[in-house]
């Protein structure tokens, strides 16, 4: 305001420095509005924009844009003190400048340890050096400093340029991008949100009232310095508003007070981002970081901002990084305009904010905020978004625990619901999105614990495990609990999985009655997997299950586990296809094995075994036909390195002298019976799956 307004209004004219302080306030009041509407909605606490981005999209991308933004925050405060020695020297050349910068330092840094309230009450005071300096110009105005004749001075600029580029011109975003930095302070007010009574009311009535206060002034200084000096005076002299004033060290002290204020109010607010991160565990050391003096003051978070101030003070230039505090303005700005469109486009109610805004608001103060960055400095904008997405990455690495609930949660239920809305019906599209969703009826947990890694491996690693508990209804029952830690089992090792109890008296029924239910479900299991143990009543119990999967048209997979051989070495994979004689086209619909290999494939991959597909011909001439199937489909299916064997003979006597496996898959008939399952167990010697397709998944998809 001081030192560069009059280079502003002497490149663009007044014309022109109105408009740049237009579109500068534009931006910032879009964003303030934001703010505004989402602060008014949540319960803020510390750490203002940090606070804000965390409580709405996770302390992953919070703390992807706290961290950048603490420590530009800290670079700003050196900026300011950098800002501040210039003043002083123009009043007192003969003093030290590294002496005057370590002195603001110590006296900023006391005052800010102390307490915020302390230095909102500094604040008051440089607040009164301010207006003083103003009432400088206002007496200087009245006392015919504003010579030049309006219709002068409402001009539109030459853009001569500055001493520095020995006035070979610049461009109107040039002068803009000189300019802006000035229109970004609306984050202060925000930054103590931890310290205000009442946040929802103080942040949008003090911000906007900075912003309309702010505005007012900028815009008459420029008027009054476009009408009391002349262009070559503006672009060539960055004291002018000094030599202008009706007393110009009231000026020198507005800039001392001005750039002191700044760097007050930004060691106070950059000491409660840390605060607030440590309290959120998201840095390390976090619990020292969250630590309180007995007054609440983060005493902690204050000494190390201070250690990271005085070192950048010790760079003694800061020009190459200076424009990555300005752009971090901008992206925080961004960031608050998503979280609020997000908000809107969600329609949760629990967005109900009292302060309510346009719905175009936001999206002009993001598209704004994206364009200034831009406009500023496109490299260094580039190279600041890469910071904010290299600390997301870690962040998202590290499993932070969130102790607020995110919108996130809405965004992904809203994008799930949108999505089963637009593939509702597709049920030929979603042969290529198959995945092996599976329903695991337990009644015995042990069994489901001894099968825990065969289900994982046929899931993972994009498919669901739905566990459901069938028992009579019982005020003393843990299986819930129960069911519940094995499925937090099957996520920690990266398989999605969830849990409920159906209350019936008979098995078979309270699986068919899960099964109807879940009928006009979008995300329903496509794969019902039923151990057979021992103690299970086959006809009566797993038998009308698997007749009513068929009804409703949902994967069956019945697995028999061999008592003595398990699972073996996992090494090779049976397939066993039927005999297709009089039927050796390979269309899409090839029978009942599109479920069977997509399940031996999924398990190839995750035991890094072997796939065998076998067939058995009764006639010694259907040999070639079986051959050339198999190798026909092992190409159309895209499974390489997998062998195939064609047997001549009857069926029960091949499998007896068939080549060994770990698992042997077969394909299920209608009617299949008790004999016949433990026949060929018996016959294999492995453990056995059986499996009968849905109708809706397809091999050669």
């Amino acid at each position: 305001m001081y030192l560069r307004l009059g280079w502003v209004v002497g490149n663009a004219g007044l014309l022109g420095a109105w408009l740049i302080i237009i579109i500068s306030f534009l931006i910032t009041l879009c964003t303030a509005l934001s703010m505004s509407a989402i602060t008014t909605n949540i319960r803020i606490g510390a750490g203002g924009a940090y606070a804000i981005v965390s409580q709405a999209l996770g302390l992953e991308v919070g703390g992807s844009l706290g961290i950048p933004r603490y420590v530009s925050q800290g670079l700003a405060v050196t900026m300011y003190i950098f800002g501040f020695r210039e003043g002083w020297l123009s009043i007192f050349p003969g003093h030290n400048s590294f002496l005057v910068d370590v002195t603001v330092f110590m006296v900023l840094f006391t005052i800010a340890y102390i307490s915020a309230n302390l230095a909102i009450k500094t604040q008051f005071f440089i607040m009164g050096i301010i207006i003083l300096s103003l009432i400088s110009i206002v007496i200087a105005a009245y006392n015919g400093s504003m010579n030049i004749p309006t219709s002068e001075a409402l001009s539109w600029g030459t853009f001569r340029g500055s001493v520095d580029n020995d006035f070979s011109g610049n461009g109107f975003w040039v002068v803009f991008a000189v300019f802006f930095p000035a229109a970004t302070g609306i984050m202060a007010g925000a930054n103590m949100s931890g310290e205000l009574k009442n946040p929802k009311r103080s942040i949008p009535s003090g911000t906007l009232w900075a912003i309309g206060v702010s505005f007012v002034i900028y815009m008459l200084l420029a008027f009054w310095i476009s009408r009391s000096a002349t262009e070559n005076e503006l672009v060539s002299n960055y004291y002018v508003m000094v030599d202008k004033a009706y007393f110009g060290p009231l000026i020198i002290a507005g800039v001392l007070g001005a750039t002191f204020s700044s760097a007050l109010a930004s060691i106070v607010g950059s000491s409660r981002i840390l605060f607030a991160m440590g309290e959120h565990k998201v840095l390390p050391y976090s619990d020292i970081l969250a630590g309180q003096s007995k007054n609440g003051q983060p005493r902690n978070a204050m000494v190390v901002t201070g250690i990271l101030i005085f070192l950048t003070l010790l760079l003694r230039n800061l020009n190459a990084v200076a424009p990555l505090v300005t752009l971090f303005f901008l992206i925080t700005y961004a960031m608050i305009n998503i979280v609020v469109i997000i908000e809107q486009r969600l329609g949760l109610i629990s967005y109900r904010p009292l302060f309510r805004i346009p719905k175009w608001v936001p999206y002009l103060g993001l598209a704004s905020s994206i364009f200034a960055m831009f406009i500023i400095n496109p490299t260094v904008s580039l190279l600041s978004v890469v910071i904010v997405l290299v600390v997301y990455f870690y962040l998202s690495r590290q499993n932070l625990e969130t102790p607020f609930e995110d919108v996130r949660s809405g965004l992904f239920v809203s994008f799930a619901e949108w999505a089963a809305k637009h593939t509702w019906g597709m049920k030929k599209m979603q042969q290529r999105a198959w995945k092996a969703n599976l329903m695991v009826p337990v009644r015995d947990i042990h069994g489901l614990r001894g099968n825990f890694e065969f289900l994982r491996h046929i899931a993972k690693p994009k498919g669901s495990i739905k566990l459901v508990g069938i028992e009579p209804f019982s005020e003393d029952s843990k299986l819930s609990e129960e069911l519940e830690r094995v499925s937090a089992s099957f996520r920690a090792k990266g398989v999605f999985s969830s849990s409920a109890v159906i209350h019936a008296n008979e098995f078979a029924k309270g699986i068919n009655y899960g099964n109807q239910a879940l009928q006009g479900a979008f995300f329903r299991p496509n794969i019902i997997f039923l151990n057979l143990q021992g103690h299970d009543d086959y006809d009566n119990e797993l038998k009308p299950v698997m007749q009513e999967a068929m009804r409703l048209e949902i994967g069956i997979a019945l697995f028999v586990l061999h008592p003595t051989a398990l699972l073996g070495q996992r090494n090779i994979i049976n397939v066993w296809v039927s005999d297709r004689t009089g039927n050796w086209e390979l269309g899409w619909d090839i029978g009942n094995l599109d479920l069977a290999v997509l399940i031996a494939y999924k398990l190839k991959m995750n035991w890094k075994a072997q796939i065998r597909l076998l067939t058995v011909v009764k006639d010694k001439a259907q040999e070639s036909n079986a051959k050339d199937f198999l190798n026909r489909l092992i190409n159309l299916a895209r499974l390489p390195e997998t062998m195939t064997e064609v047997h001549v003979g009857d069926f029960k006597g091949v499998v007896l002298k068939a080549p060994s496996a770990d698992l042997n898959i077969f394909g299920m008939d209608d009617m299949l019976s008790y004999t016949f399952i433990t026949e060929m167990s018996e016959k294999t010697t492995s453990s056995c799956l059986f499996v009968k397709d849905s109708g809706h998944e397809s091999i050669l998809a």
